[in-house]
């Protein structure tokens, strides 16, 4: 659970296969050849490139099977010994009849419920086994226009790849839909839309209302009906299955470190003799864009932002993906990219005339294009910030960009281009998969890194302003323009006032934009460079230790894991340990003021500016023993990502424009929060947890509304003053090069001397004691939701981490037995969920917890089956399998961490405070493998007592009290 700090900093800015023994497969693997090849099946779609000019990626291997199956392959070894499987139907929620409305989604759960070879439930577990993790590694998603499997596979040994294929294959053409696992389901899916009914999810729904009046898209929300969803007879699961899980609707996608001949070879064996079983179902009728008269929507729905959207329509471009068509997007893309530059600067001004706002233009789902100017306001001022995001829209229209503004974009545009150049040959094989599916899906064209620097080179080559101006401003003409209005409370004066509002602002002359004057980046000297004063070698971990006279420690190790990828994190201060447990301050605002505040000489804005053309990012934020600052950059700016960095900690801006952002969005945040069970949890949950210390707990709105920044612009920069700063490097780095760098900048500050000592009350942290009834918080949503909670105290995991580790196992063990029983059988809640936390930072503080979203009438079963499954945990031993199924995909994703810098930045972020925490890393495999059922009966029994439990229930204010327990 994030805590509120967090949170608030969130809200401003979906077979035992081991290397040892093995088990035997639960089911047996065909291996007749495929038949003999027939008459090729056409697919639904060809591949994009064959009506285009624009050439796909030749490390691409796409094929088609006789049956009409795609299939696209991609070695890639980042990291090493994965891959990535997607399976895509082309088939979404606009393929259903009217009596079939939920049930292309429906029956991607029903696919995981039992198919020819595998018995319901065995499905997952047989994943499991492998060493995917339900959710984290098996996973699927139902759109509009596709159905899409996704395996992440811990490794490409040939029987994790056998087995993944073999049930992908059987859930595309041999799913049983038995009556009673469907009945067993329809309480899951149900439970789904209860979880999903949220405010944000009813603007949706008016939004597609509004823009796709009349068409198909407006009526076909994924999730369905609930009458058909409760009632559907399996023979229109059937109907639907038979008529688009077919192979010429179908795509594979694998990406991943294998060899592309055998995997072709695999493919072929596993989806080979998938054949048909009824005709083809029909493409849907989408409808067509009607002509519109300008129009005003108002939805009010308490927990909702307000927000503005303007909306112009028009017929979708169906046009194949080729370079003409790709030239006129750059163009546009670069006229919109003004724009929200603009529109980003006005917001962050003094005064600001709304929180946020940007302009966009996408196609939806075949069936319209919608160039939007969206805004988000507090409530009461939305006629202000209408009249500013409507005349900043007409300024481009009407004036165009100016050459000095579109030459910026360029520079920016192509950094990031030739940035994804640089790092092409380490790309991501999770993030790969996912634009091929995203590019099969879209209908364009996979090119390479080099191929999209290239045809963008080519766009911008003797590029005009005017060009660029004639491309963006049929962004803003349409049908319409067609305005949607969500509101946490009602418009005074309705529609007719917003129209009136949007009329007048129409009327009202814009002039050019101002030209910005030159800057330039003024923090270089940060005196002497410091001379190191001591350097260690850690051969095993590949990691070098510096020290700085002035208290500065430095921890470097280079990698090879991304091309052009460095990142960087600097520790100093105690953080929230320095600040008061029985009172709210102004610095619990510090992590929304920080970053948006820019420096001392430089606003956020000028940064960007001054810096254009540069790979950078600063990230700085209040933690909970320290104040950390963290960037990502490449080895040419390693030097400007230190000098970034530096002068946020040195120079803080701390502006006010931020800060009294936050301070008038607050009351809003609030009202949002309050709208879900889920939003009062993450709320109010954190601070009950931590026995009402306030700096886990929600301000309310008038503590918020009393702060000042002058408490701020005093408290940060004397936290930042002492304590050694510990920076870490981790990347495509040169040590001498991250030495350098952080002579010059870090190193040449003044001596840091020792941090501050906390108050004895802020260094310790209380679990709630247990009460014989749950506590219970109240929401202001739907009254059929609710949300209960179980934690048990359990301890930290300072120092030595192992019996952390233990509990994070016992916790993943929990989820298995909440999945089987809670979910499954008796189809509670869609997500439950089971973690485990222990404290890095207050002694003997942890907890391992379940939580889940139930209508509030199951609660008390909830609470019983929970009961009933942690007593189980400390009467018996979990068996081999169960814990091999709990464990072996929590291993697997430490494995896949560990050949990521993300994961090395954090694990030797204290590599010198903290030197014990370097065996902790070195062991913590070892660890984790080294768990036995005896060690996890050992913990229940010592930590999941039911004297122990703290109980939560979060129900709907409006739901009537329930009965004594």
């Amino acid at each position: 659970m994030r805590s509120a700090r967090r949170l608030l900093l969130v809200a401003v800015s979906g077979l035992a296969l081991t290397t040892g023994a093995f088990a035997a497969p639960a089911f047996a693997f065909d291996q007749a050849a495929p038949a003999a090849a027939s008459a090729q099946v056409a697919p639904s779609d060809p591949w994009p490139q064959a009506a285009s000019d624009i050439p796909a990626d030749p490390a691409v291997r796409f094929g088609l099977l006789s049956n009409g199956m795609r299939y696209a392959l991609l070695r890639n070894a980042t990291p090493p010994g994965q891959a990535s499987f997607r399976l895509r139907i082309d088939a979404g929620s606009l393929m259903e009849t009217d009596d079939q409305k939920g049930l292309a989604h429906f029956m991607e759960h029903m696919a995981f419920n039992g198919t020819k070879d595998i018995p319901e439930n065995e499905m997952l577990r047989i994943l499991e086994r492998l060493g995917l993790a339900f959710g984290a590694d098996t996973n699927a998603f139902t759109s509009f226009d596709q159905t899409a499997y996704v395996l992440e596979l811990p490794n490409t040994k040939d029987e994790t790849v056998d087995a993944s294929l073999h049930v992908l294959r059987q859930m595309m053409g041999d799913a049983l839909m038995a009556p009673d696992a469907i009945d067993a389901e329809r309480g899951v899916i149900v439970g789904e839309e209860r979880t999903r009914n949220t405010p944000q999810l009813r603007v949706l729904k008016t939004q597609l209302g509004l823009l796709a009046q009349g068409q198909r898209l407006a009526e076909r929300l994924p999730i369905g009906d609930l009458d058909i969803i409760r009632t559907a007879p399996r023979e229109r699961f059937v109907a639907f299955y038979d008529a688009y899980y077919r192979p010429s609707r179908a795509t594979f996608i694998a990406v991943g470190d294998f060899d592309v001949d055998a995997m072709e070879a695999k493919i072929r064996q596993a989806f080979g003799d998938w054949t048909p079983k009824a005709a083809d179902g029909p493409e849907p009728d989408l409808g067509a864009v009607a002509p519109r008269q300008p129009e005003t929507a108002i939805i009010v729905e308490p927990g909702v932002q307000s927000t503005i959207q303007i909306n112009w329509i028009k017929a979708p471009d169906l046009a194949p993906d080729t370079v003409a068509e790709r030239t006129l997007d750059l163009r546009r893309s670069l006229g919109l990219a003004v724009l929200n530059r603009r529109l980003g600067e006005m917001a962050r001004a003094d005064n600001p005339p709304f929180l946020g706002a940007g302009g966009s233009y996408q196609s939806l789902f075949n069936s319209l294009d919608a160039g939007t100017i969206a805004v988000s306001f507090n409530p009461g001022e939305w006629k202000r910030a209408l009249e500013a995001v409507e005349q900043e829209g007409r300024r481009l229209s009407e004036h165009g960009v100016t050459d000095a503004e579109l030459q910026r974009e360029i520079t920016d545009y192509r950094t990031a281009l030739q940035n994804q150049v640089a790092t092409a040959a380490t790309r991501s094989t999770p993030a790969l998969a996912n634009s091929l599916l995203g590019a099969v899906n879209d209908d364009e064209v996979f090119t390479t890194p080099q191929e999209s620097l290239a045809l963008f080179e080519a766009g911008v080559k003797d590029l005009t302003a005017a060009q660029v101006n004639a491309a963006v401003a049929p962004v803003f003409e349409g049908e319409g323009p067609l305005v949607l209005f969500s509101s946490p409370v009602p418009v005074e004066g309705g529609e007719a006032a917003v129209t009136a509002a949007l009329e007048a602002s129409r009327q009202v002359p814009v002039s050019a934009r101002a030209e910005q004057a030159a800057l330039d980046w003024p923090y270089t000297d940060f005196g002497t460079a410091g001379v190191p004063a001591e350097r260690t070698e850690v051969a095993d971990l590949g990691a070098t230790l510096v020290r700085f006279p002035n208290g500065v420690l430095l921890n470097i190790k280079p990698t090879d894991f991304r091309d052009d990828q460095i990142l960087v994190s600097a520790r100093t201060g105690i953080g929230e340990l320095g600040l008061p447990a029985d009172r709210v301050t102004a610095l619990s605002l510090a992590n929304p003021v920080l970053t948006p505040g820019g420096v001392g000489k430089l606003t956020l804005d000028e940064m960007t500016r001054v810096l254009s053309g540069h790979v950078y990012s600063a990230t700085a934020q209040l933690g909970g023993d320290a104040y950390v600052f963290s960037g990502a950059t490449r080895p040419e700016d390693l030097q400007l990502q230190m000098q970034v960095l530096a002068a946020y900690l040195t120079d803080p801006g701390l502006r006010a424009a931020p800060f009294e952002q936050i301070k008038t969005f607050f009351p809003q945040l609030l009202q949002q929060l309050s709208a879900t069970p889920a939003g009062v949890f993450q709320r109010d949950g954190s601070g009950l947890l931590a026995s009402g210390d306030r700096r886990e707990t929600f301000p309310t709105a008038e503590e918020v509304a009393a702060m000042s920044i002058d408490e701020l612009r005093a408290g940060v920069p004397a936290a930042l003053a002492h304590g050694p700063i510990e920076i870490t490097v981790v990347g495509d780095v040169d040590v001498d090069a991250a030495i350098a760098a952080v002579a010059s900048t870090f190193g040449a500050l003044p001596a840091r001397g020792p941090a501050p000592t906390p108050a004895p009350a802020s260094a310790q942290r209380r679990f709630p004691a247990p009460d014989a009834a749950p506590a219970r918080l109240t929401h202001e949503g739907p009254a059929d939701q609710a949300l209960g909670f179980v934690a048990w105290p359990t301890t930290d995991q300072i120092g030595d981490r192992t019996t952390a580790r233990q509990l994070s196992i016992l916790s993943d063990v929990l989820q298995l037995r909440l999945n089987d029983e809670i979910r499954e059988k008796q189809g509670l809640a869609y997500s439950p969920n089971a973690g485990s936390n222990s404290s890095d930072i207050y002694p003997g503080y942890g907890y391992v917890s379940v939580t889940a979203q139930t209508p509030p009438e199951a609660l008390p079963k909830l609470f019983e089956t929970v009961d009933a499954i942690t007593a189980d945990l400390r009467d018996n031993p979990v068996s081999e399998d169960e814990l091999n199924r709990a464990r072996l995909p929590a291993v697997e994703r430490i494995r896949r961490s560990m050949a990521d810098n993300a994961y090395w930045l954090q694990q030797l972020s204290e590599a010198q405070s903290e030197p014990a925490s370097l065996d902790q890393t070195r062991s913590q495999i070892a660890v984790l493998e080294s768990v036995s059922p005896a060690d996890l009966q050992r913990l229940a029994r010592q930590y999941l007592t039911p004297a122990a439990a703290w109980r939560l229930e979060v129900v709907s204010d409006k739901a009537p009290a329930a009965p004594a327990q």
